[in-house]
């Protein structure tokens, strides 16, 4: 149903995460990220409640692992859950219940960490965490090629309907947060949204903190 990166990039300590599914709107509900603190994926038969619950023990400074030990012990239908998390100090954790969907996999890499579920075979994780730890660039890029590398591994063994790109960066709202919520080819076209925001990603940060300095507007009537 789902398969996923997370990742912290080490000289920016900017957070993100890509995300694929059969499913319509899955980053809407399992994608988390939060400026400083970290990433998390709540997935499988999804809680999105997890994920803001995971980021906020890893904020009040637990580990990733002692969070998701925290968050996951004695808690109801954790046994449905996939989550994956990772640390300001780029440590992961992940949490693969008994009763995840279908034929499954997970895999942690250097500052990243990928799972799914309902997988076309368990080498989707493994395959995202190489292209991320081998591709050179900004975060969103290497993640971006991870989630292409998950599908050309075979991704989902259904077909994928909706994907998502979100980063987090040193604000309190997304760097970027970007989705296809359903469509036949969602990966192709978040690869296209991500191609047409990254060259202004910046200026929208720039127009949010001082829009005195921030770049022409590109609107009639903008000097």
């Amino acid at each position: 149903m789902t398969f996923s990166l997370i990742a912290r990039c080490a000289r920016t300590g900017q957070f993100g995460m890509v995300i694929a599914s059969s499913s319509p709107a899955v980053a809407a509900r399992c994608a988390h990220v939060r400026a400083g603190v970290g990433a998390v994926a709540s997935q499988n038969v999804t809680d999105p409640a997890l994920g803001p619950l995971l980021l906020d023990q890893m904020q009040a400074g637990l580990s990733a692992p002692d969070a998701m030990a925290q968050i996951t012990t004695g808690r109801a239908h954790i046994d449905y859950r996939q989550l994956l998390a990772i640390d300001a100090q780029g440590r992961t954790a992940i949490h693969s219940g008994t009763q995840v969907l279908g034929l499954w996999g997970e895999a942690m890499g250097t500052d990243c960490a990928a799972g799914g579920n309902l997988l076309a075979n368990d080498t989707v994780p493994s395959a995202m965490i190489t292209a991320f730890e081998t591709t050179q660039g900004p975060l969103g890029e290497r993640l971006m090629t991870a989630l292409e590398a998950g599908l050309a591994a075979g991704g989902e063994a259904g077909p994928v309907h909706s994907a998502g790109l979100k980063l987090a960066d040193r604000l309190s709202w997304p760097l970027a947060d970007l989705r296809i919520d359903w469509a036949d080819d969602p990966i192709e076209m978040l690869r296209s949204a991500w191609e047409v925001y990254r060259p202004q990603m910046q200026a929208y940060v720039q127009r949010a903190t001082d829009p005195t300095q921030a770049p022409s507007y590109g609107v009639p009537g903008d000097e």
